[in-house]
């Protein structure tokens, strides 16, 4: 492969992690209303869940979970039922007036990075998304070696994409905006992630 036809394949990647979705509702909310250092947290756990996946369908897993069907079922399961946790967590703070600090102040860095790790490795279909990428990146028959620098390429754009929004949404004229609009970004998020379970609920995997 070619290192334009590389270059174009990274492009999609970070559009497509850019794109609206759990992931970056999650980075975004959190930078907004808990500040970049949380943000940040929050995309360090949403990266290592994407690593998680990456790696797995470099060692062949993606092939494992198309031979075991029920394997996407139970993560798929597991994803929707988080979203909605989500989701109904934002819209418990919607309805509550004032800015919230104390409640919000306790997440830890620890628990945002867990809750970063969730968001990705319930989401089933992100294992095919990796093995989609290195079908079309890599030739039949490639070493350890070339999957691995695919990796790297691929997990490095997702930093900057994912940690790019914490720092993007931590911005104080962005964190003053959420904090005049607060409980109608929370009624936001809480529709969007229930809409996102909703879709992972509903819709068939094509495996």
């Amino acid at each position: 492969m070619s290192g334009y036809e590389m270059l174009l394949i990274l492009l999609g990647w970070a559009i497509a992690g850019g794109s609206p979705g759990p992931a970056t509702l999650a980075i975004s909310g959190t930078s907004m209303g808990m500040g970049r250092l949380a943000g940040l947290n929050m995309a360090a756990g949403i990266v290592c869940g994407s690593a998680i996946w990456g790696i797995a369908a470099g060692m062949g897993m993606s092939a494992v979970m198309l031979a075991h069907v029920w394997l996407f079922e139970v993560v798929r399961y597991a994803g929707a039922a988080y979203l909605l946790y989500l989701a109904v967590k934002s819209a418990r703070r919607a309805l509550r007036p004032g800015l919230l600090e104390p409640n919000l102040q306790s997440d830890g860095p620890g628990r945002l990075f867990f809750k970063g790790v969730l968001i990705h490795v319930t989401n089933p279909k992100a294992i095919l998304s990796w093995a989609a990428v290195y079908a079309i990146a890599l030739p039949t028959g490639t070493g350890l070696a070339q999957v691995w620098q695919v990796f790297a390429m691929l997990i490095s754009m997702s930093m900057a994409v994912f940690f790019g929004y914490g720092v993007l949404f931590s911005s104080p004229r962005i964190a003053r905006g959420y904090g005049r609009a607060r409980r109608w970004f929370e009624a936001g998020f809480a529709v969007l992630f229930g809409v996102a379970s909703l879709k992972i609920l509903t819709s068939k995997l094509e495996v």
